[in-house]
């Protein structure tokens, strides 16, 4: 069977006479009630986001100590920590038409398990150009997950719960995103070595650490064999028989022994347009169609109607991503220097990037030899832990605020206050001070979340999940030329990295006032209305 050209199949619009013998999905995912499956689907959710942080930031805490296994200079340590993004960028696009197409669970599933699977080989890896290739594949697949869950989560939700339900699932993130310093300090600050000799390595608590980050994922990939797959997503490709099973079984999860007495569910006016459908044709060769069809999913997300919001948030995704993930790489290494600064020189003040440009003469010596680093600093386990209850918090607050007050606002606060932060901590003389600001800075990340909630409902059913999946392809660039950013001007002008950032998020708070806000408010009324 060859793969021929998509036809868009139009479903009718909804009028008195369609819906004389049906219900609208919205008011049949109404009678499914909120409850326990609402909640484990949340939670799996918010731990499938945060197998990415855990996936892609455990590369930071590796660096300062697999330093000497890998032979690591300062711009291979940026491409090791960029190159699980560039993964997620290649394949983003990919699992976004697939996820239209296919089905959102159909393809997280997979990519989950498939992940894990790459992450234990990852670990076994003695060259540094084996690493960077398994953490490509790794990235590859973990993109699945991360770029099909909003739109999977938000689909068995109405407006009046969807941004909340979003909000949980972010803390739930920043719950499993807490571990991460744990697990670093429980994992790497061993002592232990387990010679590999057929291998030609030691294997160190460095590599087991991959592998314990990798288990969430995995884990949630076993879960969602519990799960359905979309209502929504089914209803858009017509099979109203499976779209009432679901909304049953879910009605089931939630308490209820009652049977739903819906004959036909009417499409709404982001239904109106099924997903792209690949037909059979002898004429047509597979890949030439495959890429049309991924194409002609895409052009929409550009046309006059959604070119102005397509660009912004891709805009302000990427700046967002340049900080949170791409200085963020960094982290661990810039706050484990200003540990073992404080810690050799009690009361002495210093700026954060003199501290810096110090440790690196030191790693690096003029001889060529490098510095070996086997443990990190305890107060660098504690600063991550501290950033991870802030963010925590953060999420835990919008979440309380999400339906009252617009997505743009809260958007616009968080990347001002918390640009501002990272200024100050370029300026700030006190060691102790400025690690404080140093991680408020990167407290600007909750607003990737906000923008994924806000990306969601504007957007129809059938390009929901491109637009996501586009806006974090765009937003994973943005952590590649960070990482290579700073790892290229760290060590020679590091306040040049804050000040980049820093004044980008600026503009982008004023930017993201331009985003359209008609379908974003209408949550918000129906919040006040009711309270």
């Amino acid at each position: 069977m060859v793969l021929a050209v998509i036809r868009q199949e139009p479903i009718k619009k909804n009028d008195n006479n369609n819906r004389q013998d049906g219900i609208l999905f919205t008011e049949a995912l109404t009678l499914t009630k909120f409850g326990k499956f609402n909640y484990f689907l949340i939670f799996i959710s918010g731990m499938v986001l945060a197998n990415v942080l855990l996936e892609t930031a455990a590369i930071g805490f590796i660096l300062p100590i697999a330093q000497c296994d890998l032979q690591l200079t300062n711009q291979d340590k940026g491409i090791l920590s960029a190159i699980g993004f560039a993964g997620i960028i290649v394949s983003s696009h990919l699992w976004g038409f697939l996820a239209d197409t296919k089905g959102r669970r159909k393809v997280i599933r997979p990519t989950l398990l498939a992940g894990f699977v790459v992450t234990v080989f990852s670990s076994f890896s003695h060259k540094f150009w084996m690493m960077v290739l398994l953490r490509f594949i790794n990235g590859f697949f973990v993109s699945g997950g991360s770029a099909t869950i909003y739109a999977y989560l938000g689909e068995f939700h109405t407006d009046k719960t969807r941004s909340r339900a979003m909000m949980g699932s972010s803390f739930i993130f920043a719950l499993g995103a807490m571990i991460l310093p744990l697990i670093a300090f429980l994992v790497i600050n061993q002592d232990w070595i387990l010679p590999l000799p057929f291998l030609g390595i030691d294997y160190k608590p460095w590599r087991f650490f991959l592998i314990v980050c990798g288990i969430p994922g995995f884990l949630c990939g076993i879960s969602l064999y519990a799960l359905p797959e979309s209502p929504k997503f089914l209803l858009s490709i017509g099979q109203q028989t499976e779209t009432i099973e679901v909304l049953q079984k879910m009605l089931r999860w939630n308490g209820s022994r009652e049977q739903l007495q819906i004959k036909r569910i009417v499409p709404e006016e982001d239904l109106n347009h099924s997903p792209a459908k690949m037909s059979t044709s002898q004429n047509s060769k597979m890949f030439i169609a495959f890429l049309q069809t991924m194409w002609d999913q895409t052009v929409p997300l550009f046309h006059k109607k959604y070119l102005r919001t397509t660009l912004i948030v891709c805009t302000v995704q990427f700046w967002l991503y340049v900080i949170t993930n791409g200085l963020y790489m960094w982290f661990p290494h810039i706050i484990n220097s200003m540990a073992e600064f404080m810690n050799e020189n009690p009361g002495q003040h210093k700026k954060i990037c003199e501290i810096v440009y110090d440790k690196h003469e030191s790693l690096y010596k003029t001889d060529g030899s490098m510095e070996c680093i086997t443990k990190l600093e305890d107060n660098t386990y504690f600063y991550s832990l501290v950033m991870e209850i802030l963010y925590a918090s953060s999420f835990a607050f919008i979440g309380l605020i999400i339906n009252r007050v617009s997505k743009v606002t809260v958007l616009f606060i968080i990347m001002i206050f918390f640009s501002s932060c990272g200024l100050a901590a370029v300026f700030t003389v006190d060691p102790s001070i400025t690690a404080y600001l140093y991680v408020l800075l990167f407290l600007v990340g909750v607003a990737i979340n906000v923008l994924g909630a806000t990306t969601v409902e504007l957007y129809p059913t059938n390009l929901r999940a491109m637009a996501i999946c586009i806006s974090l392809m765009v937003g994973r660039l943005g952590s590649v030329v960070g990482a290579n950013i700073v790892g290229a001007l760290l060590g020679t002008h590091c306040e040049l990295t804050f000040y980049i950032g820093c004044v980008a998020l600026y503009c982008c708070a004023f930017l993201s006032l331009l985003i359209p806000r008609a379908s974003l408010d209408e949550p918000v009324k129906q919040s006040l209305e009711s309270a």
